[in-house]
C-alpha cells in the first residue's frame, strides 16, 4: 500500500485502469469457456444477459479510458452526448404532444448543454441548483405557451422527471471527475471508477441473489425478481467492493463501505423506477421488439443515474469541497 501512495497520479489511475482491463478479460474468457457447453433456456437467457452486461462494461470503461487520457474537456463531451442520448430514448417512451415542443427543445438544447458547462467550469453551487430550481420554473412555463391543457400535468411531469434523471443524474458522473478537495487533487478519476465499479457490482449481485434465493417479490406488478433480500444482497455487496476500494478515495474503509452500500442501493432502486416506467410505457423489452427503437441505454445507466447525485453530494458536504 506504501508502494501504491508513492506513484505518481498519473501512474495510479494508470494501473487502476490496467487492473480492471485484467479482470474485465479474465471475465470475458470464462463466459467464453461457459457458452461452449450444453444450457438450458434459462440459463442460455442468463448467459445472454451476462454477454450484453459485460459488452456494455466493456464500451463504458474503453471510452471513460479514453476520455480520461484525452482531459476533463473531452470526458465531460463524451457524458454529455451519452446524456443526450439516453433522453432521447426516455422521450420516446413518453407521450408528448405538439405543445411540448418548446419545452423538449429547451431541455435538450439550453438545459443540457448548460447544466454540462456548469460541470466542466466547476461552477457546483449553481450546478447543483440549475435544473431543480430554474428548469424546474421554465419547463413548464414554456410547455403552457403551446396553448395545449390536454393532459398538462402528466406531459410537464414527465418532461421534468425525464431531465432529473438524464441530464442531472447523468451530470454527476463527470462532476465527480473535476471535484477536487484538500489532499486529493486531481484524483477525481478515481471517484469515477469507484461508483461505476460499486454500482456495477450491485446490480449483479442484486441478479444473481434473485435467481438464488427464496423471495417474495416487492413490487410484483413492476418485477418479479426484485425483493429485499436481493436488494439488501446487492447493496452488501456493493459496500464490500467500496469498502475494498478505499485506498483509491480519501475515505477510511468504514467510510467507504458504507458511502458505497448507500450508492449501491440508490442506484439499483434506480432500476426498479426505470422497470416501472417501462411498464407503464408497454415496452417489455429493448431492441427490435421495441416499437421505440429504443435499444436499452437507459436500462444501462440507470442506477448511475440515480447513484452519482447521492455519491457526489455526500462526498462534497462530507469534505467540504
Amino acid at each position: 500500500m506504501g508502494a501504491l501512495r508513492q506513484l505518481t497520479v498519473t501512474e495510479q489511475v494508470g494501473l487502476l485502469f490496467v487492473t480492471i482491463f485484467g479482470v474485465l478479460t479474465l471475465a470475458s474468457i470464462a463466459i467464453m469457456m461457459r457458452s461452449l457447453r450444453d444450457m438450458t433456456p434459462e440459463r442460455r437467457a442468463l448467459h445472454d444477459r451476462l454477454v450484453g452486461d459485460l459488452r456494455a462494461v466493456w464500451i463504458g470503461t474503453v471510452l471513460f479510458w479514453i476520455s480520461w487520457a484525452l482531459g476533463a474537456v473531452v470526458a465531460t463531451l463524451l457524458f454529455a452526448v451519452v446524456s443526450f442520448l439516453v433522453f432521447r430514448e426516455y422521450i420516446t417512451l413518453t407521450h408528448t404532444r405538439r405543445a411540448d415542443h418548446r419545452a423538449l427543445l429547451a431541455a435538450f438544447f439550453v438545459v443540457l448543454p448548460l447544466q454540462y458547462v456548469l460541470a466542466g467550469g466547476r461552477a457546483f453551487n449553481l450546478f447543483s441548483v440549475f435544473i431543480p430550481v430554474y428548469a424546474f420554473a421554465a419547463l413548464p412555463i414554456l410547455a403552457a405557451l403551446g396553448n395545449d391543457p390536454t393532459r398538462f400535468l402528466e406531459r410537464t411531469a414527465k418532461i421534468q422527471w425525464g431531465t432529473m434523471v438524464c441530464v442531472y443524474g447523468m451530470s454527476h458522473a463527470p462532476a465527480l471527475l473535476l471535484l477536487s478537495f484538500r489532499g486529493y487533487e486531481q484524483r477525481g478519476a478515481f471517484l469515477v471508477l469507484y461508483i461505476v465499479l460499486v454500482v456495477a457490482v450491485a446490480q449483479v449481485a442484486q441478479g444473481l441473489a434473485s435467481r438464488r434465493m427464496r423471495r417474495r417479490p416487492v413490487a410484483r406488478h413492476i418485477s418479479r425478481s426484485f425483493s429485499w433480500r436481493a436488494w439488501g444482497t446487492g447493496a452488501l455487496a456493493g459496500g464490500l467492493v467500496g469498502g475494498l476500494l478505499y485506498w483509491v478515495t480519501p475515505f477510511k474503509p468504514p467510510q467507504a463501505f458504507l458511502i458505497g452500500a448507500i450508492a449501491a442501493g440508490c442506484g439499483t432502486l434506480g432500476e426498479l423506477v426505470v422497470k416501472a416506467m417501462k411498464r407503464d410505457a408497454g415496452v417489455k423489452r429493448w431492441g427490435k421488439g421495441s416499437v421505440t427503437g429504443a435499444v436499452g441505454l437507459l436500462d444501462r445507466v440507470a442506477a448511475l443515474c440515480f447513484a452519482a447525485p447521492v455519491f457526489f453530494h455526500s462526498v462534497r458536504w462530507y469534505f467540504g469541497a
